[in-house]
């Protein structure tokens, strides 16, 4: 009986000494070459909600409960779950390099604690995503051991959302937005002088057919005593690849009742009222093309639905401005 107790301690006591030894911390590497610009990559990683769009958070856990909270992307955004199989648990953003890097802590309702760190590389126009994920088991000798096969159980799970997140963004519109300088914020309506405008969806033919529209719109604003109250701009109707329907608007003041537009081509009436994404763009008009393909890949990558049609605003003048100069914003309305 002795001989067994001695020996079933030596081999607790290997036990004890070989888990003492074994690492901490394990390390789980996976990586990725997605089909698309690294800035819509990182946008859709940069964000819990996104995330959850193309690999659900609590999936396998019909009653599980999701919360998010926080800031809505990066530093500080954080998405809270607790389901009777996938357990209780908190995943934070806690640095975030614009579509470089982004580091997350986790704490699981055990009161362990993990991470994920995930590096973006570009290569003509291909984005290569390494994502580690690294948890610490402290003290905990069970944890240890267990920390043996964590590669052989979560590997095969992050290898399952980088393929899930590749798929995702690769049906994306492809546009490289990270140079977008974008701002959200809330607008309210203005009256306006506008007139609509068909033209030919190319910039020389465009720009003559703007100019006479705002031409009539001043001789309008003249002769019923308005004053103008803003920057010319111009708000998109329709687009196809052989025609382009916009409203040449100007911004007014001095509208009354007595104000009579019935026989006028030129109507009055006023700009979209609530949330917007306003994007700055400077340069040639030709340019804004171009524009407007970034903020369409930005929003898809955001998640943001438009509510109402794009315009533009014309704040630079063309004839004391160099081209290169040219400042103009751009703007989307979007739903809160």
């Amino acid at each position: 009986m002795n001989r067994v107790l001695k020996s079933a301690s030596g081999v607790m006591l290997g036990i004890l000494i070989v888990g003492f030894l074994l690492p901490a911390r394990a390390r789980v590497e996976r990586e990725i070459t997605i089909d698309a610009h690294r800035a819509t990559v990182f946008t859709l990683l940069n964000d819990f909600r996104q995330i959850d769009r193309f690999a659900p958070i609590v999936e396998g856990d019909p009653n599980a409960r999701l919360a998010f909270s926080g800031a809505p992307a990066g530093v500080g955004a954080t998405a809270k779950w607790s389901g009777r199989i996938i357990g209780d648990g908190v995943e934070a953003i806690t640095e975030s390099e614009p579509f470089s890097r982004i580091v997350t802590r986790i704490e699981y309702g055990n009161g362990r604690q993990a991470g994920n760190r995930i590096v973006l590389s570009s290569d003509n126009g291909q984005t290569g995503v390494v994502q580690v994920y690294e948890r610490d088991y402290g003290m905990n000798l069970a944890g240890r051991y267990f920390a043996l096969f964590l590669d052989g159980i979560v590997g095969p799970e992050i290898e399952r959302d980088l393929e899930r997140l590749a798929s995702f963004a690769e049906q994306l519109p492809r546009a490289d937005f990270s140079d977008l300088e974008v701002e959200r914020l809330m607008v309210e309506a203005a009256d306006i002088a506008y007139l609509p405008t068909r033209s030919r969806p190319d910039s020389v033919a465009i720009s003559e057919a703007m100019g006479e529209s705002f031409f009539d719109i001043l001789d309008f604003i003249d002769r019923h005593d308005l004053a103008e109250a803003g920057a010319p701009m111009s708000i998109t109707r329709t687009f196809s690849g052989s025609d382009l329907v916009f409203d040449a608007a100007i911004p007014v003041r001095g509208i009354t009742a007595s104000t009579s537009v019935n026989s006028e081509t030129v109507k009055i009436g006023q700009t979209y009222a609530g949330m917007v994404i306003r994007v700055r763009h400077v340069g040639g008009y030709a340019g804004l093309g171009r524009t407007h393909d970034k903020i369409a890949a930005y929003l898809a990558a955001r998640g943001l639905e438009r509510n109402g049609d794009a315009w533009e605003s014309y704040i630079s003048d063309p004839g004391r401005t160099d081209e290169s100069g040219l400042l103009t914003y751009v703007y989307y309305p979007v739903r809160n």
